[in-house]
């Protein structure tokens, strides 16, 4: 089987993530990355050898970079020349002319969740349609928050499907920004997302439109990580009981179940320190952590809290859509066990 070339347009916070991650990956290459200009980022590219591109086709703008010292080895066309696919990590609202390009050059693109599902038509989380993402042109990776839910949700889901389904309310406090991000805020107050439902809820229907979601977010003074507070309606007959639910996640890939007062991991600094306790490259988590002794079901109402680590959960979920688009697994289990052995290896675990 011939190697997927991948190209990363955009080496940001997600894109040095998903270049690392498909780098470890036996059946990928990274062909290059791109930034719009010389920079900090590019140290780090030329340090982990991944050939340098500028977003752009302007001349002056590949010159500028060998004035600063960098080798680039031309612009966004000479690297859609080069690869099968292309993980776009841009900044801002630029898909869609972004997606105009990767068409014309006839190269197969996944975008990040900032962008909407309107752009693709279809958007992706590994455990709830790998298999309708085989073989198209083009998907979204839902945001990281989106993805947190699906995954602890997803189960519930196939699990109640045949019997009413679940039905889901949950609140996403969330993080004011990135650890690197200097620009947002909110610094000292807590605020809430006027527009209800956020638009989280409605996203998770993008990839199963059968789970009936709505949400509410607001956002607090924390860089971290995310945390939702989940309430989950069951059908009646579910035969779930708590430790039953516990095991059903335990068994899932991409979750982590702890006692908090047993561990002492009570809080979202906490469970950073773990992912640095680790070895985890960056200090990154991308498995979705859950607090056992938060969960509680009442008859038919499952409570629970999640914690999400916005920078890095939805990085091996761009690993497995890249094998679903080139249409190279079909089983998503396979492809999650296989991004997830790559992964734990390049982090020595």
């Amino acid at each position: 089987m011939a190697v997927i070339r991948v190209a990363i347009n955009g080496y940001g916070t997600i894109g040095k993530r998903v270049a690392d991650a498909v780098a470890a990956q036996d059946d990928m290459e990274i062909v290059g990355v791109t930034k719009t200009s010389p920079s900090f980022g590019c140290d780090l590219a030329v340090r982990k050898g991944y050939p340098l591109y500028c977003t752009f086709d302007d001349s002056a703008k590949i010159s500028a970079f060998a004035a600063e010292g960098y080798s680039c080895t031309g612009g966004l066309s000479d690297l859609l020349s080069a690869c099968d696919i292309i993980i776009d990590c841009s900044p801002g609202k630029v898909g869609a002319d972004n997606l105009a390009k990767y068409e014309a050059a006839g190269v197969k693109s996944i975008f990040q969740g900032g962008e909407k599902h309107s752009l693709t038509g279809l958007s992706y989380t590994s455990s709830a349609n790998h298999q309708q993402n085989l073989g198209a042109d083009c998907t979204r990776v839902v945001s990281c928050n989106t993805t947190g839910l699906s995954r602890t949700l997803m189960p519930l889901h196939n699990h109640c499907s045949e019997i009413g389904g679940i039905s889901v309310n949950c609140v996403m406090i969330r993080r004011a920004a990135d650890p690197g991000d200097s620009s947002k805020g909110p610094i000292n107050a807590i605020k809430p997302v006027l527009k209800v439902p956020s638009h989280h809820g409605p996203d998770v229907m993008t990839v199963q439109p059968d789970i009936r979601i709505n949400s509410l977010a607001v956002a607090v003074p924390t860089t971290i990580m995310h945390v939702h507070a989940m309430t989950v309606e069951l059908p009646e007959g579910h035969g779930l009981t708590q430790d039953s639910i516990l095991q059903m996640w335990h068994d899932s890939p991409r979750i982590i179940i702890m006692n908090g007062a047993k561990t002492r991991i009570t809080t979202t600094a906490e469970v950073m320190e773990l992912a640095r306790d680790i070895g985890r490259t960056w200090g990154d988590l991308h498995e979705i952590f859950v607090w056992e002794d938060g969960v509680s079901l009442n008859e038919n109402t499952l409570y629970y809290f999640q914690a999400i680590h916005q920078e890095s959960d939805v990085i091996p979920e761009n690993v497995d859509a890249i094998r679903a688009l080139m249409n190279t697994e079909v089983e998503w289990e396979i492809s999650v066990a296989k991004t997830d052995a790559a992964i734990a290896k390049f982090n020595n675990i």
